[in-house]
C-alpha cells in the first residue's frame, strides 16, 4: 500500500492559502481540510450559546465535545466577521488547539474517501500538526492587499463591511496569531514561501505545483 502524501499550506488570513490549497487538492485528487473552519465552528457555537469566546475553560469544553461529523461547514455564518473574531480568540487557546490536533492528524493519516493524499490549510500545519508533511508551503501577502481581498470577498457575499474595520481586525488577528505562546503563525524552517501580493490565483497555483512536482 502506498504511503499517504501530506501537503501543508499555511499563512495568514486572506493570503490566498485556502483557494490555493483547494486547487492543489482538486488537481491531485487529494482530500482537503480547511482547518480554520474547526476553530470557526467552535467560535460560532460559543456565540450561539451566548458564551464568551475569551472564556478559556468554556471554549475548551466546547472543543473537547466538538463533533466534526455533525457540523455544517457550509453554514455561511462561519465566515462572517463576528465569527472570524471569535475564531481568532479561541485559536489562541492552548486547550482548544490541543483538543483539535488529533482531529487534524487523523484526517492527514487517513484521508476520507480513500484519497491517496491530504491537503490541509491553516496556520500551524507545517510546524505543529504535520511537521513531517511531504510538502510545506507558506502563503503570505501585504496586509493591505489581504484586507482589500477580504472586503471584496464580503461584498461578493452581500455582506456590508467597513474597509478600515476589516483592516484593523486583520491587524489584530495577525498580532494574536504571530505572538501567541502556542503554535504561533510562522513558516516552517523547511517551508517554501509564496508571496501572493502581486500574484493572481493562476500564478500562485503554478508556483505551488512547481514546488510540489
Amino acid at each position: 500500500m502506498s504511503e499517504i502524501v501530506v501537503i501543508a499550506v499555511d499563512g495568514p488570513a486572506a493570503s490566498g492559502k485556502g483557494t490555493l490549497a483547494r486547487r492543489i487538492a482538486a488537481e491531485l485528487g487529494y482530500a482537503y481540510l480547511d482547518t480554520g473552519l474547526l476553530y470557526r465552528a467552535i467560535g460560532l457555537e460559543l456565540l450561539r450559546d451566548g458564551e464568551d469566546p475569551a472564556d478559556a475553560e468554556t471554549a475548551a469544553a466546547h472543543a473537547v465535545a466538538f463533533d466534526a461529523a455533525t457540523t455544517d461547514f457550509d453554514d455561511p455564518v462561519l465566515r462572517d466577521e463576528e465569527t472570524t473574531r471569535a475564531a481568532g480568540i479561541v485559536a489562541a487557546n492552548s486547550q482548544v488547539r490541543e483538543a483539535l490536533v488529533e482531529v487534524q492528524r487523523r484526517f492527514a493519516a487517513a484521508p476520507p474517501g480513500g484519497a491517496p493524499g491530504a491537503v490541509l490549510d491553516g496556520r500551524d500545519i507545517g510546524t505543529v500538526i504535520c511537521p513531517e508533511a511531504d510538502h510545506k508551503i507558506f502563503v503570505d501577502a501585504d496586509i493591505q492587499v489581504r484586507a482589500d481581498r477580504r472586503v471584496k470577498e464580503l461584498q461578493d457575499r452581500g455582506v456590508e463591511s467597513i474597509p478600515s474595520r476589516v483592516l484593523q481586525d486583520m491587524k489584530e488577528r495577525d498580532e494574536r496569531d504571530r505572538t501567541r505562546s502556542v503554535a504561533p503563525l510562522a513558516p516552517a524552517a523547511d517551508a517554501s514561501v509564496i508571496d501572493t501580493t502581486n500574484l493572481n490565483a493562476d500564478a500562485a497555483f503554478a508556483e505551488a505545483m512547481s514546488i510540489i512536482r
